[in-house]
């Protein structure tokens, strides 16, 4: 009834070498003495910080002549949305939050840095009660009406 003994475990072939043991200098000359097939493959960048390297297309980049930038709303718009936010009384901090939207957006707007979004404009031309979009810039916003 030996083999019934819970207490001895039986192995039955010796653990796999750790990844940092096959890399050693010595794993790999005794690989080659057995004669077994090695793979050697270098890394591209391996440990380096890729988001802050400058490589060949950021200089290609700076080669182009084409003028490559999102369009920006004009500043006709971030002066029709100050003056309708000053007819109402309104702080940007005010404007911003009635939008639901960062302070910050309403400002980058009125300064003409903004890249236009149809639903953010939208939400201005609301409740500054003014059009902001298309050839009516600047006339009061027509309320629907309910048929």
């Amino acid at each position: 009834m030996a083999e019934s003994d819970w207490d001895t475990v039986t192995y039955l072939r010796k653990k796999a070498p750790k990844t940092s043991q096959l890399k050693s200098k010595q794993a790999i000359n005794q690989a080659q003495r057995k004669g077994l097939a090695i793979e050697t493959t270098k890394k591209f960048h391996a440990a380096t910080n890729k988001q802050h390297q400058i490589d060949k297309n950021t200089a290609k980049l700076d080669r182009e002549t084409e003028e490559l930038h999102h369009e920006t709303v004009g500043l006709d718009v971030g002066k029709l949305i100050q003056q309708g936010r000053q007819n109402k009384g309104l702080t940007q901090k005010e404007l911003a939050t009635k939008i639901n939207e960062k302070t910050q957006v309403v400002n980058d707007y009125e300064a003409g840095r903004a890249v236009p979004n149809q639903q953010i404009l939208a939400k201005i031309e609301r409740v500054v009660g003014m059009k902001l979009r298309g050839k009516e810039k600047g006339k009061p916003l027509q309320p629907k009406s309910s048929n």
